[in-house]
Order: C-alpha cells, then sequence, then structure tokens
C-alpha cells in the first residue's frame, strides 16, 4: 500500500473508520480522528468500546514498523490514560509489517502496556481491492493467560462454597453437567480465582464460573454475535457484559435461569466449546 498511489494512509483510516470492527477487537465506536495531542503530534483513530469502558489508541504506518511508531503509539496510548483514567486504554499500531525488531522492542516491556499489532495486507484482485487486517500480537491476551497460569493454584470445593456458597455451588454442578452435554469428561477443576473445565486432566477453560454469595458467574468465549445476543436478552438471562478484549460473554446465573434456560444454556456451552477448540 505504501507505494499505491490511491490505497494510502489516508484511505486506510477512513476505510476503518467506515467499520471499527474490521480490526476484530469488537464493536467499536469511533471517538476521535486525527486527534491533536499536547505536544506530540496528532492520533490517527481514537477508538473505543461502549460495553467494555475500554479506548484504543490507534496509530496506523504503511511499510515496516519502526522505533518512532512504536514510541509513538506508546506515547498516545499514555498521554489518553492519563487524561481519562476512568477508561481502560489499549495501544494499537496496524502496519504493513510487524518486524522482528518490533517484538524484540515490545518484550523489554514485559506485559506491562496493553498493545495489540496488526499486520494489514491489501490484496487486488480483478481490480477490487480487499484489505486483510490479521492481529499478531495481543499482550492483554497473553498478559490474562500467564495471570491465569500464575493464579492457578489448586483448591477445593469447600474454598468455593465458603467464598461463594452451597446454593451458587449447586448452580455450579448443574453448569458442569451441562458442559458435559458438550464434552463428556468434563470436571470442575476448583482453582483461587475461577472454577474452571478439565478433561482427562486437561484445562479446557471454554466455560469459566465464579460463584458468588446469590449467583454464579457464568463466562462463555464465543465470538460476539448479535442474533446471540437478543436471544439471551429475550429469554430474560442476565448479561453483564461483553468482554471483547478476551472474546467472552459474561452471565449472571441464578437456580431458576436453569429451571427455565437449561436448554439455551446447554446450546451456549456447546458453541463455547466449539468455539474453543476452533483454531485461533
Amino acid at each position: 500500500m505504501r507505494a499505491h498511489p490511491t490505497f494510502d494512509e489516508k484511505w486506510l483510516q477512513q476505510l476503518i473508520v467506515n467499520d471499527p470492527s474490521i480490526l476484530g477487537l469488537g464493536e467499536l465506536e469511533v471517538k476521535d480522528v486525527e486527534r491533536s495531542q499536547p505536544r506530540a503530534g496528532r492520533l490517527d483513530l481514537l477508538l473505543q468500546d461502549p460495553d467494555a469502558n475500554t479506548r484504543y489508541e490507534v496509530e496506523l504506518q504503511l511499510g515496516s514498523t519502526d522505533e518512532s511508531h512504536i514510541i509513538r503509539t506508546i506515547e498516545y496510548w499514555d498521554i489518553e490514560r492519563r487524561r481519562y483514567p476512568q477508561y481502560e486504554h489499549v495501544g494499537v499500531i496496524v502496519a504493513e509489517d510487524i518486524t522482528s525488531r518490533f517484538f524484540n522492542v515490545i518484550s523489554l516491556f514485559n506485559g506491562f502496556i496493553p498493545l495489540v499489532a496488526i499486520q494489514a495486507s491489501a490484496l487486488e484482485v480483478n481490480g477490487a481491492v480487499t484489505v486483510v487486517l490479521t492481529k499478531v500480537l495481543d499482550t492483554i491476551r497473553l498478559a490474562v493467560e500467564e495471570e491465569e497460569e500464575d493464579r492457578t493454584e489448586p483448591r477445593d470445593r469447600s474454598y468455593w462454597e465458603s467464598k461463594g456458597s452451597p446454593a451458587t455451588l449447586a448452580i455450579t454442578d448443574r453448569l458442569v453437567a451441562l458442559a458435559r452435554q458438550a464434552q463428556p469428561k468434563a470436571q470442575a477443576n476448583y482453582n483461587k480465582n475461577y472454577i474452571g473445565i478439565t478433561a482427562d486432566g486437561v484445562a479446557t477453560n471454554f466455560m469459566l464460573v465464579r460463584p458468588r454469595r446469590q449467583h454464579v458467574v457464568l463466562e462463555l468465549r464465543l465470538p460476539r454475535d448479535d442474533e446471540m445476543t437478543q436471544e439471551m436478552e429475550e429469554a430474560g438471562l442476565i448479561l453483564q457484559t461483553y468482554q471483547a478484549r478476551w472474546g467472552a460473554y459474561r452471565l449472571q446465573i441464578h437456580d431458576k435461569d436453569l429451571d427455565d434456560h437449561s436448554e439455551l444454556l446447554g446450546r451456549l456451552i456447546k458453541l463455547a466449546h466449539a468455539a474453543y477448540g476452533s483454531p485461533k
């Protein structure tokens, strides 16, 4: 794109403005374009996820990533997070070529900066141009996966009965039973911060459960889907949020939800199991 007379950075910017979802970061809204930064130039795009209260500071670059763009992305992220601390902030760099030098530089920050790198490729076929955007780095997801590994400290049922309640552990049992419809060998895996799923001793966390005193928080790792969301809402399920960053629905589940909507919940769990096993 860098050498093309038409498909330049402004063209790519407008493409994202018209449809921010092409970045693969969820259903985002455009908050600002060419946002002026104090003594630091202009931020190409500021996007916002209204459901997750997260803002994305997006820097576009045609060609290969270089040090100046990496620093600029981090600088814009830092300025915005200081100005608006009520939001979570994520730096995003979009470039045609994400170089090994870029990964070397980012590794120095050791996951401290939430950063997403997206590689943009333009394909021209029979006069029509298609842009393919591929996420090649997500330090947030990596940090969460590492944190989950760090926090996978074994616990037992009594730990969760005291943290939640015997009633919400009974709800958990019913959810695990539904999980067995998707994975017959599914077993509850009691950890410090969540109850996951194992099969043959291997963690397969397509479903996470966090028992509270009065209800259970059920997390299903599923791609966001408007029809699916509408079906949940029309059924009366309490949808806490969709975590676009992690690709997961968070539902508040009570005993009555399992009485009235076990078929729907079972189907959602099966979909999560299928999605979890699909190539990312």
